[in-house]
């Protein structure tokens, strides 16, 4: 039985997992999941991910792993080659730290902005099983942290071509998802980011960050 990927093409969150899949060439069926028609939240998913989110990968044992954390530890046992969340203790740790920073200090600011402010997600502030009223204050806090962020990231990337451990890793592939996606709350790394800009630019050239 083949892995499946329960993926959505305009989301952020599985586009992270659907890289990791790419760059380990790492065969598996793809269901694609529409969240604008709401299916994530129809029984059928919901029997699959109760959680009602994407990405989802169900292992060929029935095992359904549904969030970024666990499919990409998995993967990384699974797949070793290449590594992507480093290989000697230190790598680890460093990769470990920069991407636990780009999801709380980036990802929660961007996610933040968008589901405060979007009128299509009144009611929809989080995502998941249950409704949750948008808070704008949130939204105002988000954009300052994405700000913040992108300024302290491109600091860090003076003279570096990876965000952690001198290679390419997960930390990178959450990032530039992140930076890709935060345009639709109408951040982007400006002409002072030019390192950002340097490095999301190589990224880009890689078959796996197109998808």
């Amino acid at each position: 039985m083949p892995l499946v990927f329960y993926d959505c093409k305009t989301a952020p969150s599985p586009r992270r997992a659907r890289i990791i899949l790419a760059e380990k060439n790492v065969p598996h069926e793809l269901v694609e999941i529409d969240l604008r028609s709401g299916e994530q939240m129809g029984e059928a998913f919901r029997a699959i991910n109760p959680g009602a989110t994407v990405p989802a990968l169900k292992l060929d044992d029935g095992t359904v792993l549904t969030d970024n954390a666990g499919i990409a530890v998995w993967l990384e046992a699974a797949y070793p080659d290449p590594p992507l969340m480093g290989t000697t203790p230190l790598e680890k740790a460093d990769i470990a730290t920069w991407q636990w920073k780009v999801e709380q200090e980036f990802g929660m600011g961007v996610a933040s902005a968008l589901r405060n402010s979007t009128p299509a997600m009144k009611g929809r502030a989080l995502p998941g099983p249950h409704d949750y009223e948008q808070i704008p204050e949130l939204a105002e806090r988000g954009m300052k942290m994405i700000g913040h962020f992108l300024d302290k990231l491109d600091a860090h990337l003076e003279s570096r071509d990876y965000i952690a451990a001198n290679m390419l890793s997960v930390a990178d592939i959450t990032g530039f998802v992140f930076v890709d996606f935060a345009k639709v709350v109408g951040k982007r790394p400006t002409e002072s980011h030019a390192n950002i800009r340097r490095w999301h630019a190589s990224l880009a050239q890689r078959p796996a960050f197109q998808l």
